[in-house]
């Protein structure tokens, strides 16, 4: 075991630099050898470690020692102190200029081990190498023997011993079986750092008969095995069964007892590191029950944090060893019957190590020498100088002296005071060896830096120029500029001991030829040097932060200046993390001109990245940090906790948010029996909890899955939990959304929303049904139902009834019911002619006023309707209006009917939508659920006057080299009195800018301009206005490029004469007519029309220039069309003709004239008429009578509650004012209602609603027009009926 530690200290201080060859050899430049043939000193460059193991499995062992010197060196070796020449040895291999010998694996290598030295001299001196151990290892064995079985009572402790074989280290112990079983290792079992096996006490099942020690030494690939071992354990099974209770009490005293160690011996021990090794204490105890083991330091309250407690306490192992684990450890070893302790007193020390060490000199002839060598160590080591490799006293000189610290001090140096001086440092745990070189000599001056060199610089930063210098003695250096005879100087300028001379922030004028001056007592020399100063390299455009959605595509882009001599220099880089990207690498990144482009952006993606603008004298940088953002990933873990019934808690681990912090979390459910595999939200938590309580129905099957959500998404779910079935209960709601409804008078419909199946909590669901009338005191009348409605009959007409409505299943019934109120049926009114018509509200609003606000918004005022004259819940109002006129024209024309419908109990309300510089009529009527009441007396008003539209068929023809014809029409809203037309022109390039705007005025009866005066072969814009009194409308705009001289846009270029065009219009149809010209060769034409208010073109097929005439087919009557000529089947600006033209009105006029005067016609009409007066009459007969009819199954009465209770077209009709006219139609036969309708009546205008809610925010549409309103109150013009 002390060989064996031995070689631990021996490899763990070579491990730890204890053991080492320190070089220090004179620093001569090469390019100073190269210029001068000087002499050097020997200097050993390279040998062999100071252990080196002849493992079997190697070939060969190389004996290194490599040196250099001048002149050359010759090599000797000593072998345990003694010389040993290995060129004498034909066994070994020697290599020429070498020191170095190869000793082969011949198999017979004792020989040669021992402690080896190498020698490396020359004339001038001698080198020497730390001495070199050669150690062949021997292959472990365990020696053969015969181990008696080990016999030992059950409570007893056990040692198995181990005793490896000594070897190459590391050694590992094993403990196992024959058949390669481990052993088991617990508070009872331990292996010991001896490789001992300790049993604290024995017990049966410790019995075997195969015990075996296996030695591992891994440097030598060698594994040995110990002879098996036995050991029965006897069993005090005897005793236990003894019936007497002394006899067991016996037993037990045999078995129990206090701890004893079992390792280490005695009360206290040393123990001795080396600084950097690994400390190991160990304290195994035997004893019954198995003691428990515990560690302190003494002195202190806890063990080192960089303690570690091992092997069930018994093993205390601190790694890296310095001065502060030094100390007194203990360790304690207890059970309930005693305890014992043992003390360790743990040492640190250190090998050699310099803290001076000797240091090569090139000294000036005269000048005084000091060689120091400063070592510590623990144990304080010896310390040997030498000088070419031998003593000191061996090698005296008059004017050398060694002081009381060690230093060596050479007086007045001479060159034969040049030597290599050693000084070797040594104590039990290893040693160190510094060669040092002094070199007694006078040199001249010699520069090596080149000459001529150019340096370049730029502007504000530094430059360093260059001046190296080898010389003894030292010579001094100084800088000067060509243009000035001085020495360089200033706070800019800085000379460093090795010559260069650094300039800081660089100007323009420090530009030009500087020069270098090395001077000593042996000489001087200088050299030039040119420096130019550069604009520095910048960052103008630098890249930006990113934060990108993953799976997308970025661009990081960077722009930089530089100064332009520097040429194609210049480059742009792009780094990640410090790392250069190469776009070849990696398809993804694109690299081009400055753009960093990165394709389908991952996670790995992110990162920083830098731009780097480079050139040969500089480089700036830009940083930009690149964020990939995702969905988060799904929760982990997600599991249920805490079942209490109807709750449960469930909990989880947030995935990876991607750069996006989880703003919530979406918890869904699934349940088997109604809705299985259907998964629904259940709930939401904030992103910041990870837990939800969750309260569940009674009688369901769940499981549940989590997802979380983030700014960029929701994220996948989680897996889900396993199912958890709530047991049955009461339900926990009542129905919701209950509506009552009275379509018969005499009954009252209940309807509400059922539970949904998840909602019923258990089986047997059923709806207790309750009502009575309010305020009489009656009982609660109770149904039992399934269904989600019931029927209550032979109510009072139109009383308050209340009403409230409780779930129950077979577990119990729900919560407490809300009761509410609501009314029976309202009243019915029954005529004859048609049966079964409701009453609606009987009385109009009166009242009616209007306010102006602006010209397309007015706002309506009315008095509510008496409450008795509503026979009902009040629905709210409507308001009809229609448009009588423009105001340009006199004619009144009935336009569209809209009504707007306005909720509640409301008295005012505002039209929007309305066409400005208009006159318009309205009424208001009130509604209920059964329909409309009757209109108000018609109130009418007019608008202001207000924009016009934009122009129509604005166009630019006949192209000309200065001129063009505009031609248009007037807007189809003119919204008031047209006062003329503004036009403005200008000229554009190709680039559309603009150039300077010219105006003219034009009037406006005027649909066409010949413009004159434009430069030929120029791009024209144009813009045309129309203007009223209150401003100008949106211009039409149009683009047209003048010709270099007349084209074909002049009628005689087209090589077709065609004389007298004209057009004649009907209401559906035109007709352009021309005469063929005489000279007229056959050609083709075509005729092109265009709807102005829709703006497409259509073009016939092509027409025979003979034929004199095209009819156009198919138009809309009172339509505006721009109707060209042409000689191409395309349109542009080139016509032969263009008119706009306007079709009739298809009206009353030309019907009457067709069809009113037929015979047949006038008795239709009659006969008409004649059934219409009998009708009639029956009607108000049966009236007088006021009989009433039995009313139809609810089945059959659904009536549309917002449309007019009374059909339009009926022509009977109950009204409960006897002074209302009755409604008479005036139809025209083509079945328009223009002319002929009446302004006085809206009868005809209660079909179709558009609704406003109380606010009179928009809630529909026009019934007629379908035209969007806006809501304006603005104004101040009022109307009033």
């Amino acid at each position: 075991m002390r060989l064996l530690r031995k070689i631990l200290l021996l490899l763990g201080a070579c491990l730890n630099m204890s053991c080492r060859y320190q070089s220090n050899a004179l620093d001569i430049p090469l390019e100073v050898l190269a210029r001068v043939n000087m002499e050097q000193l020997p200097t050993i460059t390279e040998h062999s470690p100071a252990s080196l193991i002849a493992f079997p499995f190697e070939e060969s062992f190389p004996m290194k020692c490599e040196a250099t010197g001048n002149p050359g060196t010759e090599f000797r070796w000593t072998k345990n102190g003694q010389d040993f020449d290995p060129y004498q040895d034909p066994r070994l291999k020697t290599l020429d200029d070498s020191g170095t010998f190869i000793i082969p694996n011949n198999g017979n290598l004792t020989e040669f081990q021992g402690n080896y030295r190498c020698f490396a001299s020359n004339k001038l001196g001698t080198a020497m190498s730390e001495e070199i151990e050669f150690i062949v290892p021997t292959i472990p064995k365990f020696p053969k023997e015969i181990i008696d079985p080990i016999e030992v009572m059950e409570g007893q402790s056990v040692i198995l011993e181990c005793n490896p074989p000594k070897g190459i280290p590391p050694l590992q112990i094993y403990w196992m079986t024959i058949s390669l079983q481990h052993i088991e290792q617990d508070e009872r079992v331990s292996l010991g750092l001896n490789g001992n096996l300790y049993f604290s006490n024995a017990i049966e099942t410790d019995s075997r008969r195969d015990y075996c020690c296996f030695a591992a030494f891994p440097r030598i690939r060698t594994i040995v095995q110990k002879t098996a071992m036995s050991v029965v354990v006897k069993s005090n099974k005897l005793m236990k069964d003894s019936d007497s209770g002394s006899g067991r009490g016996y037993a037990n005293s045999l078995l129990e007892r206090k701890p004893s160690l079992l390792t280490p011996t005695g009360k206290e021990s040393h123990t001795y590191l080396v600084k950097g090794e690994d400390l190991h204490l160990e304290c195994i105890a035997e004893g019954f029950p198995t003691p428990k083991v515990e560690w302190v330091k003494i002195g202190f309250h806890e063990l080192p944090e960089r303690a570690v407690v091992e092997s069930h306490g018994k093993l205390l192992t601190i790694e890296m060893v310095n001065e502060e684990d030094e100390g007194k450890y203990m360790c304690r070893a207890k059970n309930p019957l005693g305890e014992v302790v043992h003390y360790f007193h743990v040492t640190v020390e250190e090998p050699p190590e310099f803290e001076i060490e000797p240091q090569s000199q090139l000294v000036t002839i005269g000048a005084d020498v000091v060689i120091k060598c400063v070592v510590k160590a623990n144990p304080q080591p010896s310390v040997v100088w030498r000088v070419n490799g031998r003593l000191l006293n061996e090698v005296p000189t008059s004017n050398r002296k060694v002081l009381k610290d060690g230093t060596i001090s050479i007086h007045n140096a001479k060159p034969e005071n040049s030597a290599v001086y050693q000084c070797e440092a040594t104590n039990r745990h290893g040693t160190i060896l510094a060669n040092a070189n002094i070199m007694i000599m006078n040199i001249q001056p010699l520069i090596l830096t080149e000459n001529n060199l150019q340096y370049m610089a730029v502007e504000g930063k530094g430059v360093v120029m260059h001046c190296k210098v080898f010389s003894s003695p030292t010579s001094s250096i100084t800088w000067s500029k060509t243009d000035s005879a001085n020495s360089v100087e200033g706070e800019r300028f800085s000379v460093h001991k090795n010559g260069s001379l650094e300039i800081h922030n660089v100007m323009k004028e420090d530009m030009g030829e500087y020069s270098c001056f090395a001077q000593n007592t042996e000489g001087k020399v200088a050299i030039a040097a040119t420096l130019e100063v550069k604009d520095p390299t910048r960052i103008v455009d630098p890249p930006h932060d990113l934060r990108v959605l993953a799976r997308t595509t970025i661009q990081f882009s960077c722009q930089a200046e530089f100064d332009p001599s520097i040429g194609d220099d210049f480059e742009i880089l792009w780094e990640k993390d410090g790392m250069a990207l190469n776009a070849s690498e990696n398809a993804r990144y694109i690299l081009d001109d400055g753009v960093l482009e990165i394709i389908n952006v991952s996670f790995g993606d992110q990162g920083f990245y830098a731009c780097v603008a480079r050139t040969p004298v500089d480089q700036d940088m830009a940083v930009a940090q690149l964020s990939v953002v995702d969905v988060p990933d799904p929760p982990e873990d997600v599991i249920l906790s805490e079942h209490n019934g109807r709750s449960v808690k469930l909990q989880w681990i947030p995935g990876d948010d991607h750069n996006s912090s989880i703003t919530e979390f979406v918890i869904e459910f699934e349940e088997s029996q109604h809705e299985p595999g259907s998964w629904k939200e259940m709930m939401r938590v904030p992103g910041n909890h990870h837990f939800a309580l969750l309260n569940l129905h009674g009688h369901v099957d769940y499981r549940f899955r989590v997802s979380a959500t983030n700014e960029v998404g929701r994220g996948r779910p989680s897996q889900a939990t396993e199912r958890y079935k709530t047991p049955a209960s009461a339900p926990d709601k009542n129905p919701e959304n209950i509506k009552i409804e009275g379509h018969l008078p005499h009954e009252m419909d209940i309807n509400w929303e059922p539970l949904s199946p998840i909602e019923h909590n258990g089986p047997g669901l059923e709806y207790k049904v309750s009502y009575r009338r309010q305020g009489t005191g009656e009982d609660w009348m109770e149904h039992m139902v399934k269904r989600h409605s019931f029927v209550v009959k032979n109510t009072p007409t139109f009383v308050i009834y209340e009403i409230k409505i409780q779930a129950k299943n077979h577990a119990g019934w729900g919560p407490e019911p809300e009761i509410i109120t609501a009314y029976s049926g309202e009243d019915f009114f029954f005529w004859s002619c048609p049966p079964d018509v409701i009453s609606v509200p009987t009385a109009a609003p009166e009242g009616i006023a209007v306010e102006v606000m602006n010209n397309t918004m007015v706002k309506v005022r009315w008095d509510h309707v008496h409450k008795d004259k509503l026979n009902g819940h009040l629905g709210g109002y409507r308001i009809s209006f229609w448009r009588l006129r423009s105001l340009l024209y006199s004619k009144k024309t009935h336009g569209d009917k809209h009504t707007l419908t306005f909720s509640g109990e409301r008295n005012h309300a505002v039209v929007t939508g309305l066409k400005p510089f208009s006159e318009y009529s309205l009424i208001v009527m009130a509604f209920n659920s059964r329909g409309n009441g009757p209109g108000s007396h018609p109130v009418s008003f007019k608008t202001p006057e207000g924009v016009p539209g934009q122009v129509s068929a604005f166009s630019v023809t006949n192209i000309q080299k200065h001129k063009v014809t505009l031609t248009w029409s007037p807007p189809v809203d003119a919204n008031g009195l047209i006062i003329g037309y503004i036009l403005q022109y200008q000229l554009i390039n190709d680039t559309e800018e603009l150039g300077s705007l010219t105006t003219l005025n034009i009037s406006a009866d005027s649909s066409k301009l010949h413009l004159q005066d434009l430069e030929a072969l120029s791009k024209y814009k144009f813009y045309l206005r129309c203007c009223t009194r209150v401003g100008c409308g949106p211009a039409a705009s149009e683009k047209r490029t003048t010709v270099p001289e007349a084209t074909s846009t002049d009628v005689a270029s087209f090589n077709i004469t065609v004389l007298n065009i004209s057009t004649s219009v009907s209401h559906n149809f035109a007709n352009i007519s021309w005469i063929p010209g005489t000279e007229q060769t056959e050609s083709e034409l075509y005729v092109a029309f265009m709807n102005n208010r829709e703006g497409n073109w259509k073009i016939s097929d092509a027409l025979n220039s003979s034929k004199t005439f095209h009819i156009i087919e198919g138009l809309e009557p009172g339509t505006e069309y721009t109707v060209r000529l042409m000689t191409k089947s395309w349109v542009d600006n080139s016509s032969i003709f263009e008119d706009v033209i306007r079709t009739s009105a298809k009206g009353l006029a030309s019907i009457h004239g067709g069809i009113s005067n037929q015979g047949w016609f006038i008795g239709l009409m009659c006969a008409i008429a004649l059934l219409t007066l009998i009708v009639l009459i029956a009607c108000f007969v049966n009236r007088n009578k006021g009989g009433k009819y039995s009313v139809k199954e609810k089945e059959d009465l659904h009536p549309d509650l917002e449309s007019q209770g009374i059909n339009d077209d009926t022509f009977c009709e109950y009204s409960d004012n006897d002074e209302k006219p009755l409604k008479s139609s005036q139809h025209s036969l083509n079945g328009d209602l223009k002319g002929g309708d009446s302004g006085d009546s809206m009868v005809d205008y209660g079909d179709e609603d558009a609704h406003f809610n109380e606010d009179g925010s928009f809630i529909g549409e026009y019934s007629g027009r379908k035209e969007r309103v806006s809501m304006e109150i603005k104004g101040n013009n009022q109307s009033t009926a």
